[in-house]
């Protein structure tokens, strides 16, 4: 079976597939109307577990908790062929494309947030597997998720695909950056000169080993600068190292254009590969969120790839950093783990 096993689209819609459609969901197995399941603190539920080959195509999501932040405290995990360690692990609301604990309504191809008040969460990345998947979350909050309700839309195949990467998504915050002091400097030199030719320093938002494709991310930055004076929090670069380069063949022109828009935008916008859902407040201030999916155009590695991005030009701002990333790629990978419960919190 060969990767069109995918298809998907208006366009591949006539296409007869030798596909069996499944899910897995919360639903009340009595027949009545509780359905959810609960989680207590400190336990793990399992969402979904399947056999064989086949894909997942859509995971939706709600919650209801008297947990404070439970959207980093809630952790998504996905599992593909047995592996040890998981393919996917980020905060659950960080997942589904928002950050900073927060929830918007908002649309994306591959991930959206949907009313009432961006609550109900949807997934449509493509998820195959070769011989079983496990999907799970975990509780490390302190109160109980009273109500979880869920879906897991999959599809069982005769046989594995060919040719087909598994999905990836990690997690990262620094917070703060590693800026420099604006002590002494005009504000115009400390925003906008200075060099960074090789990218030393850049915020990270992915690291991984293999052969595979990057699909993009999330970023999610926290304004920490408190000043009258012009306080964009961007102009930094994306720098994007394929196979062990040592300096970046892919390098971009500010931060706003790796996402792009343009010109230091204040407005919300969201579209199907690009986006600004949370755009911050007065000179940029406070909470910002902006997303770029590499769908159309993925970045493919055979060995490796970095994908970084400066905080403020030539790294000289000290803000607030989260993201996820997302890509596909061959196993085994390289095992990554998901910072303490304490150091996801975010800003209030």
């Amino acid at each position: 079976m060969a990767s069109p096993a995918l298809g998907g689209g208006l366009p591949d819609l006539p296409r007869l597939r030798n596909h069996k459609r499944k899910r897995f969901s919360s639903y009340d197995r009595t027949g009545g109307n509780r359905d959810y399941i609960v989680v207590d603190p400190g336990e793990t539920a399992t969402l979904a577990e399947m056999e064989g080959p086949g894909c997942v195509k859509h995971i939706w999501v709600t919650i209801r908790t008297d947990e404070e932040w439970y959207l980093r405290k809630l952790v998504l995990r996905a599992y593909w062929d047995g592996e040890e360690n998981p393919s996917v692990e980020a905060p659950i609301g960080d997942f589904f494309g928002i950050g900073h604990g927060l929830t918007r309504n908002y649309v994306s191809a591959p991930l959206q947030m949907s009313p009432e008040d961006g609550k109900g969460f949807n997934s449509w990345w493509p998820m195959p597997y070769g011989d079983g998947a496990r999907i799970t979350l975990e509780n490390q909050g302190e109160r109980q998720v009273t109500s979880f309700y869920y879906y897991v839309d999959y599809e069982e195949w005769a046989e594995p695909g060919e040719g087909l990467g598994r999905f990836h998504a990690m997690w990262r915050r620094e917070n703060p950056t590693d800026g420099v002091s604006e002590k002494g400097v005009d504000n115009r030199t400390w925003m906008f000169m200075g060099e960074n030719p090789d990218g030393k320093g850049n915020y990270l938002i992915l690291e991984a080993e293999g052969r595979g494709h990057y699909v993009g991310c999330n970023v999610n930055v926290v304004n920490l600068r408190k000043t009258d004076k012009f306080n964009w929090y961007g102009e930094g670069d994306d720098m994007i190292y394929i196979d062990g380069e040592k300096l970046p063949s892919l390098v971009g022109t500010g931060t706003e254009d790796y996402y792009g828009m343009s010109w230091c935008p204040t407005q919300e916008y969201c579209a199907p590969y690009h986006g600004l859902p949370i755009p911050g407040g007065k000179n940029w201030s406070g909470k910002v969120t902006w997303y770029r999916y590499h769908i159309v155009a993925p970045v493919y590695f055979e060995k490796s790839i970095r994908v970084t991005i400066e905080h403020g030009h030539a790294n000289h701002r000290s803000d607030d950093y989260s993201s996820t990333a997302y890509w596909y790629q061959s196993e085994p990978h390289r095992p990554f783990s998901i910072a303490p419960v304490e150091e996801r919190m975010p800003r209030k």
